[in-house]
């Protein structure tokens, strides 16, 4: 599975990628995570670790992230792994565009079980996940621009 969802925004590249990679702060912007923390000290760095605690309903999990692409202003990506081993790789890639920014977030599942992947197209998770990456997306681009 995966999904892209864009969205344009009069904020500086650089004042988006500041509330992206502040991890700790993806409550505010995700209808589906609530809270993040870093692992082992503070990031972003490649190799750097944090953990994600996300509700849906009643449902209640934990991913612990690894960063894996980062590139100030342009590029943040992460693998969100799951105790099942379910895997997704989140991109967030920032384009300068004129005098604002192109944000594109990005999902691609990676090493999930089948049984996994039958699941969420069940429970239409893909159609959740682009609601909640345009919902993301926006109110991050409305916080920037207060900035």
């Amino acid at each position: 599975m995966n999904g892209s969802v864009t969205a344009e925004t009069g904020a500086s590249p650089e004042a988006i990628w500041a509330l992206l990679t502040d991890v700790t702060r993806m409550g505010e912007w995700s209808p589906e995570c609530h809270h993040c923390e870093w692992l082992g000290g503070p990031g972003p760095a490649i190799g750097a670790r944090f953990r994600g605690h996300n509700r849906w309903g009643p449902l209640r999990w934990s991913t612990v992230s690894q960063v894996v692409g980062l590139d100030p202003g342009r590029e943040f990506a992460f693998l969100a792994r799951h105790w099942t081993g379910a895997t997704t790789r989140w991109t967030y890639r920032l384009e300068a565009n004129g005098s604002g920014t192109r944000i594109t977030e990005t999902y691609e599942t990676v090493d999930t079980p089948r049984w996994i992947l039958g699941l969420e197209r069940l429970m239409k998770r893909p159609d959740r996940l682009t609601i909640g990456m345009r919902t993301t997306l926006e109110r991050i681009a409305r916080a920037a621009e207060k900035t």
